[in-house]
């Protein structure tokens, strides 16, 4: 009865002449219809997977298998990475085991035990120690950190540390991972900037674009940490002054204008500027090269989907995120919901192109 009242007086009211209220009317009945299309090309939030939750097979196996207390189906499994030459891919494999570690580290110390000259052993447990020592500070401002807290922090550290020496004494000479394995270590033990580029310069000569390794240090060298806006920037323009296309080194850049204009406060226009717009451009270029079976090509995706919504691009955003499918990666994953981020950031890409499509009268692009 209430719709039949309601379309009774909207045929009044188009007699009369009132056209002011007839097409606001019709227009918001025509975005809503619109969000509901563009919201059906995409995965929906009850089908999102956040990165790493849902391992293949044979990968799953190998973690039920460390959980049960048997370390040797993971020693075989990083055997196997470790013969990927990209230390890149090699670091992405630990990952897994890390995560099943920092749950329960019995089975990982039996190995420790039982093979004190495994390499990757070591730059497991190395992982545990430093993930350890965070829990034990929090992530709060260090003003609010009590000083038993940092004191347990550095400790820990201090373990990872010595555990990170002896993967390097164990490793391949030309393996970066030992050495990339102390970057966090150096970041929370305030390493003098001396010190942390000596220890670059051994990760550099190594691999020198190692993707994860660039992000880390990154954090050493932005302002909230031991550096400054400008030694971070330096530090990602160094970074990218002889990495070859595909490298995906070109997400540095967006992470550090997210630093910065995160600790500067700054308005949302600083998202818009013409360094940001060419910033997200050349993480689409250099996406465009990749190879998608790099252990991070979903994680810059995201990161280029996310620069694209902050620079008021969101067509193009929501074209990547529909390429992104359902697994949630990039900045999302450092939140505490990271499928309800993601869904919410895909949403903003959807009313506003809908908002679009109403303002100018047509929809545009596709709708596949």
């Amino acid at each position: 009865m209430i719709l039949v009242s309601i379309l009774l007086i909207l045929g009044v009211l188009v007699v009369a002449g009132a056209v002011k209220v007839v097409p606001p009317l019709l227009a918001l009945g025509r975005q809503s219809r619109w969000q509901e299309e563009l919201r059906g090309t995409l995965v929906p939030r009850e089908q999102l997977v956040v990165k790493g939750d849902e391992p293949p097979a044979e990968l799953a196996a190998v973690l039920d298998a460390a959980r049960s207390g048997d370390w040797r189906p993971a020693a075989g499994y990083l055997a196997e990475v470790g013969g990927y030459r990209d230390a890149t891919r090699r670091w992405a494999g630990l990952g897994p085991l890390c995560v099943v570690a920092a749950e329960d580290d019995r089975w990982l110390l039996r190995w420790r035990e039982e093979d004190p000259r495994s390499a990757a052993a070591a730059l497991v447990q190395t992982s545990v120690l430093v993930g350890r020592a965070w829990d034990i500070r929090t992530g709060k401002l260090a003003s609010e950190v009590s000083e038993e807290q940092f004191r347990g922090f550095r400790k820990v550290l201090r373990e990872a540390e010595q555990v990170a020496l002896q993967a390097v004494e164990t490793a391949s000479a030309e393996d970066a991972n030992p050495w990339v394995a102390q970057i966090a270590i150096a970041m929370g033990l305030s390493w003098s900037r001396e010190d942390f580029r000596s220890l670059w310069a051994e990760v550099v000569a190594r691999d020198p674009h190692h993707l994860r390794a660039h992000e880390n240090a990154l954090q050493y060298w932005c302002a909230k940490w031991h550096g400054s806006h400008e030694l971070m920037h330096a530090f990602v323009e160094t970074a990218l002054a002889d990495a070859p296309g595909g490298s995906l080194l070109t997400s540095l850049r967006i992470r550090a204008f997210f630093e910065q204009i995160t600790r500067d406060k700054a308005p949302a226009d600083a998202y818009r500027t013409p360094e940001f717009t060419a910033a997200v451009d050349a993480l689409l270029a250099d996406l465009a090269q990749a190879d998608p079976a790099h252990p991070q090509f979903q994680d810059a995706r995201g990161w280029a989907a996310w620069g694209l919504v902050k620079n008021a691009r969101t067509a193009q955003a929501l074209e990547l995120f529909r390429v992104m499918g359902g697994e949630v990666a990039g900045p999302w994953l450092d939140y505490d919901d990271p499928r309800k981020a993601f869904d919410r950031t895909r949403e903003i890409c959807v009313q506003e192109i809908a908002r679009d499509w109403v303002r100018t009268g047509q929809r545009q692009g596709s709708m596949v």
